[in-house]
């Protein structure tokens, strides 16, 4: 091949692959969803937050009169036990376990923005529970994540339709006697996405928050949507700081109603829906959000079965992508460019 056709032809590859979307990358294990085993008891048809302590799963139900976390097996997701307290909470939607064996359930569910406080109610392994009011500083919020760091400090995650969810944490310790306040210390913003599932339609439901979990040494932390994952490196302990970097996205395609996310000790990923449905697996997820948070390297994530219409971009860090208008000027000026190439080489040659 002349010179000419070898520089044109590398200048099209280039091209079709910019228009196109994809980028030419080493190929890396995948991260699917792989479906473990189905939580069949009614009682946890609104399966809103799980833990793991690597050998029992821990399941709450969203709502309820009273605390009751359930205990899971493993390995065929039956009901083990039943953890309960006499709290009659509002609205619980959320599970962290923290590092003494304490269960933390948020009661922080607020669809109407109509609450003058929240709540946190923690459940020590010898049993009862401890209540804890908080308020934010600019009005309710409607909240469904809950993030506990290395340190203990709770951290919430609001579910925002328009606009950026607030990250929020206490401003003083904890106290049972008194409403403590909370201060707004941090925000996520992210994109609509096309993966199918969730009980919203159109790409609202791709960012609704809807779960949290973090890593059992607290450098990494993961929130959902109804339709992803995303995973943020916390190196330092510090999920503030956690949110201002780049994420890797993890598709969870076709869930009923996700709500739920945990992380196992091995550095997997677990998700859960309402609607009785699996609960999914994701090995490696620790591993490969590292790997991206050192390289910036993507992570391929395609969804298990499906049409290929349907199929989802891979796990990626978020933000680095372009839009179909971005990516139809850099086609048409490489376009120019490829051509003012081609004409140069081919004089050259003559």
């Amino acid at each position: 091949m002349s010179t000419a056709g070898a520089g044109g032809a590398a200048a099209a590859a280039l091209l079709l692959s910019v228009a196109s979307g994809v980028v030419p990358a080493a190929a890396e294990q995948p991260l699917a969803p792989v479906e473990k085993c189905r939580v069949g008891d009614k009682r946890l048809a609104e399966l809103s937050g799980l833990a793991s302590d690597g050998s029992a799963w821990y399941a709450i139900g969203d709502g309820g009169s009273s605390l009751r976390v359930f205990v899971l097996d493993p390995a065929d997701c039956s009901v083990r036990g039943v953890r309960t307290a006499s709290n009659d909470p509002y609205d619980v939607e959320d599970l962290a376990l923290g590092p003494d064996g304490s269960l933390w359930l948020a009661d922080t569910g607020d669809n109407r923005r109509r609450r003058d406080d929240i709540a946190l109610h923690v459940m020590p392994p010898g049993g009862g529970a401890t209540l804890y009011r908080l308020t934010y500083p600019d009005g309710p919020h409607d909240a469904e994540a809950l993030l506990l760091d290395r340190a203990g400090v709770p951290h919430i995650v609001t579910k925002e339709p328009l606009g950026a969810a607030g990250v929020y944490r206490p401003s003083a310790p904890l106290a049972a006697d008194r409403t403590v306040p909370l201060e707004r210390v941090g925000s996520i913003s992210l994109r609509s996405t096309q993966t199918p599932g969730g009980p919203v339609r159109g790409a609202v439901g791709s960012v609704l928050v809807t779960g949290g979990s973090v890593s059992c040494d607290g450098t990494l932390v993961a929130i959902r949507t109804y339709t992803e994952a995303y995973v943020y490196n916390a190196p330092d302990g510090d999920l503030v700081a956690a949110f201002q970097r780049e994420p890797l996205r993890i598709p969870l395609p076709n869930e009923q109603q996700g709500e739920a996310i945990a992380w196992e000790p091995d550095g997997a990923l677990l998700s859960g829906s309402e609607g009785n449905q699996p609960v999914r697996h994701i090995p490696g997820v620790a591993a490969a959000a590292r790997t991206s948070g050192e390289q910036g390297e993507d992570t391929a994530a395609p969804p298990p079965g499906g049409d290929a219409d349907q199929a989802q971009p891979p796990a990626s860090p978020v933000g680095t992508g372009m839009s179909t208008g971005q990516a139809l000027l850099l086609a048409a000026a490489l376009s120019g460019l490829l051509i003012f190439v081609t004409r140069r080489l081919r004089r050259r040659t003559r």
